[in-house]
């Protein structure tokens, strides 16, 4: 049974984070990604145009579920912010294993000397700052403000934070050197002492 040109695209859009996990940006060429894919180099230039449409669309389909699932997971009214915030630094740990996180730390750096990715990517993140920032909003209508900063300022600091921490872990540093994936964890542990403070200890 052949294929539909949506099942091809998304057969070659998985081929691509394959080929760039396994070669890095620098060796992903759209001949391994149709070797990958199964299918001719034709079907990429006329599904994608280029490597460079190819690399916008995977781009785009990771940013997607990205966003749809802290959409989910911050939407969530039977989670309290510290178990929203678990979870958050639950899917850190999925992602490094499923080797999401290189994709797009490897798509990041290759943004910096591309400008179309780096627009694709900055678009992608400032979607994903806009859920943080919703986030932040609504913590401060919990807690109160956290003077002086704003709740875009938190939002900005708890992207870079994850991503930095993404990006020294995939530089091979462990947690002895520096404990990032248990800082982020205590943050959950503060939170739960907010929610414990503004509950009267029932949480």
């Amino acid at each position: 049974m052949l294929n539909t040109p949506q099942e091809t695209k998304q057969n070659i859009i998985r081929a691509a984070r394959n080929v760039l996990l396994e070669h890095g940006y620098s060796g992903l060429s759209t001949r391994r990604v149709a070797d990958a894919a199964g299918t001719q180099m034709s079907q990429i230039r006329y599904h994608f145009g280029s490597k460079g449409g190819l690399i916008l669309a995977l781009f785009q389909d990771m940013n997607n579920e990205l966003l749809e699932r802290q959409r989910t997971m911050f939407g969530a009214g039977d989670l309290t912010l510290s178990e929203q915030w678990d979870m958050a630094c639950d899917f850190l740990e999925e992602d490094l294993a499923s080797g999401y996180v290189r994709v797009l730390q490897e798509l990041i750096a290759a943004g910096w000397s591309n400008p179309q990715i780096k627009a694709e990517i900055t678009a992608g993140l400032s979607s994903w700052l806009k859920v943080l920032t919703g986030v932040a909003r609504k913590a401060e209508a919990r807690f109160g403000k956290a003077e002086p900063f704003a709740a875009e300022e938190i939002a900005a600091l708890v992207a870079a934070a994850f991503i930095g921490a993404e990006a020294h872990i995939l530089l091979g540093i462990t947690e002895d050197q520096m404990p990032l994936k248990s800082a982020l964890r205590r943050f959950g542990d503060v939170f739960r002492q907010a929610e414990r403070a503004t509950t009267g200890g029932s949480n």
